[in-house]
């Protein structure tokens, strides 16, 4: 039964604290030993699940309780964990620190209860002995629903340091279920956004990901580990299936011209942006494309210079385009070829890297030019949960639709929203955002389709009638 499978949920008292490193190593240590693990992440956080899917072999998955409410945590849960062993849940930030001003929501302790899931806490030790045990009490009974199961020790100095930890934690009533030193070789580079992707890094990242598994295996005890999380409670809901929910979302209204280019099997060819300049996406939103009678293809805007033949639809998410302009605006061809797909109505759905892209210039370099809008560098970081409505009918979504997102970036663009904008963002920065433009539809804001599911089946529906 998919919701008996273990599982445990990787926390901290803060961020910095070693939740990746932990949890990506007990994800690589558990592989090696031949388990099936399933990653999630908890959150929007698109970096970290890259470095899951490495240790895992397996597509790292997001479990978000603001963007897609807390009943869809458990189905989304089993759909990922289907068929494995076990399943490792990083947290994020602090474990009590969830959306802003909607108390325990999207946080970590929160995934945990709905998930019915035990929970190990990580500890930064490294500036502190006793008192390690006045955290540890704090966090484990500060909630009585959430189950601190045990404690990994990182960043410890020696073994005085480790024994000395040990002595104030045996008053504290939480096992230690592992203690780490400090390993550079773990440790992985971060920049304006938080760490460097996988993708970026190639060679260096398998390596980081194959030494946190072994620093992992050596300093914990994955027996016990293991056996905390078959201490998991079974969950009662049915798994998330994109065909399932499609088939309860209500359709989209459609235009009824001629169709678009279709591939040679009869599907709807939707062309999706890869590489290592659009790394952020969520695996659900292919999974609904596919389900809703799309044939997706991914493609690299660095190395490609046309699109996949007969696309019909193209969706550009996430990334750092802004680090890789230079090359991205190189590539003339596939410029080109993106504004005529665009010019030709054709639905097109780009998310804050798609958006800078579609944009007439990034940092004074040339881009697609759909949109009359430039683009450049901030200092400022823009993060947070966003609740939106939707303000003009589009590929997506008619005016009026309701969904929550999610802000991350250091770039800003110059005019913020169109003549028809795409989003209204509520909440106390009251505006409107994005553009809407033929078959455009482009914004800072990130969603998970899983939510809304109609979004997926809309966008390919426009692909038959645009």
């Amino acid at each position: 039964m998919t919701g008996s499978v273990p599982r445990l949920v990787v926390a901290a008292p803060s961020s910095g604290s070693g939740k990746t490193t932990v949890a990506t190593g007990l994800m690589a240590a558990f592989a090696a030993r031949g388990l099936a693990v399933s990653p999630h992440k908890v959150g929007p956080d698109y970096i970290d699940p890259g470095y899951h899917a490495l240790a895992t072999g397996r597509v790292g998955r997001n479990l978000d309780a603001y963007l897609c409410g807390p009943e869809l945590v458990g189905p989304l849960f089993a759909h990922g964990a289907r068929g494995c062993d076990l399943a490792v849940v990083e947290g994020v930030m602090g474990m009590y620190d969830g959306a802003a001003g909607e108390g325990e929501l999207a946080s970590t302790a929160h995934v945990a209860k709905l998930l019915r899931a035990p929970v190990v806490l990580v500890v930064d030790a490294s500036s502190q002995s006793r008192s390690v045990a006045a955290l540890v009490h704090g966090f484990a009974s500060w909630d009585p629903q959430v189950r601190v199961g045990g404690v990994i020790l990182n960043k410890v100095a020696s073994d005085r340091h480790e024994a000395l930890l040990r002595e104030a934690l045996d008053s504290a009533g939480v096992p230690v279920l592992g203690v780490l030193r400090r390993a550079a070789q773990v440790e992985t580079p971060s920049r304006h956004l938080g760490l460097v992707p996988v993708a970026e890094r190639g060679a260096a990242a398998v390596e980081a990901v194959a030494a946190m598994g072994a620093q992992v295996a050596a300093g914990c005890d994955l027996d016990a580990l293991l056996g905390l999380a078959r201490s998991a409670g079974a969950l009662s809901c049915t798994a998330w299936d994109a065909a399932e929910v499609l088939g309860a979302a209500p359709p989209g209204p459609h235009r009824p011209e001629g169709p678009r280019p279709q591939s040679p099997d009869g599907l709807k060819r939707i062309a999706v942006a890869g590489g290592s300049a659009f790394t952020f996406s969520y695996a659900e939103h292919t999974e609904l494309l596919t389900a809703a009678g799309a044939e997706v293809v991914v493609f690299d805007p660095l190395r490609d210079e046309q699109l996949p033949d007969g696309t019909a639809g193209l969706v550009i998410g996430g990334g750092f385009p802004e680090v890789y302009a230079a090359e991205l605006s190189g590539n003339e061809p596939l410029r080109k070829a993106v504004a005529d797909l665009a010019g030709s109505g054709a639905p097109v759905a780009a998310e804050c890297a798609g958006l800078l892209y579609l944009g007439r210039e990034l940092d004074g370099l040339p881009m697609c030019g759909v949109l009359d809008v430039t683009a450049r560098m901030s200092e400022r970081l823009t993060l947070g949960y966003r609740d939106a409505v939707a303000v003009s009918d589009s590929a997506l979504a008619v005016a009026g639709t309701r969904m929550r997102g999610h802000e991350f970036h250091r770039t800003v663009v110059e005019p913020g929203a169109g003549a028809a904008p795409a989003w209204g963002v509520r909440g106390p920065e009251r505006r409107v955002e994005g553009f809407v433009q033929q078959g455009v539809h482009a914004s800072y804001l990130h969603t998970h389709w899983a939510s809304l599911p109609g979004v997926a089946r809309r966008f390919v529906e426009r692909c038959r009638t645009s």
